[in-house]
């Protein structure tokens, strides 16, 4: 498992921002090549320091990942773009022994709190030993490739990594 997580970390000395508002803006170079990358979902911000941006309600201040005409919460209708916090903690976790083919198992997927309170549903990586991961751990966002496609283009993927 950690070896599938750790496949192709990525160069990030370009930002790539892809959907809430941005639009694909380029190109990363990594060993004398130029792979495009593209995140494989649109509030992930490849930039020198990769980061998750949610969308905020103007009026009550609850955050979505997705695009909303309406918040949830109150039903106002003004939304802005906020980074959040790459440091985080375990909050929830599964240990997940059967996937579909070719997902290597076993992995974890969880619940993580950012630092500045936003809950976000990622798996953790880059661990040595799945079944010793607990509620609490302190833990980072980290990036990867998780495929790339016949024209060399990769999809780059985000996790959480434990922090020592």
């Amino acid at each position: 498992m950690a070896d599938r997580m750790k496949l192709g970390r990525i160069d990030t000395s370009k930002p790539v921002c892809v959907g809430i508002g941005w639009n694909y803006l380029g190109v990363s170079v990594s060993k004398g090549v130029s792979p495009k990358q593209i995140a494989i979902v649109d509030y992930l911000c490849l930039a020198t320091e990769p980061y998750l941006c949610v969308n905020e309600c103007s009026s009550c201040g609850a955050r979505y990942f997705d695009r909303r005409n309406a918040c949830a919460n109150c039903g106002l209708h003004e939304f802005s773009q906020v980074r959040i916090a790459n440091s985080a903690i375990l909050k929830a976790f599964s240990i997940v022994h059967n996937a579909a083919p070719g997902i290597q198992v076993p992995f974890v997927s969880a619940i993580v709190e950012t630092q500045d309170g936003t809950s976000v549903r990622a798996n953790i990586v880059d661990l040595d030993d799945p079944m010793k991961v607990e509620l609490g751990m302190r833990l980072g966002l980290t990036t990867y490739v998780c495929g790339i496609d016949n024209e060399g283009t990769e999809c780059v993927a985000f996790g959480y990594t434990p922090v020592t």
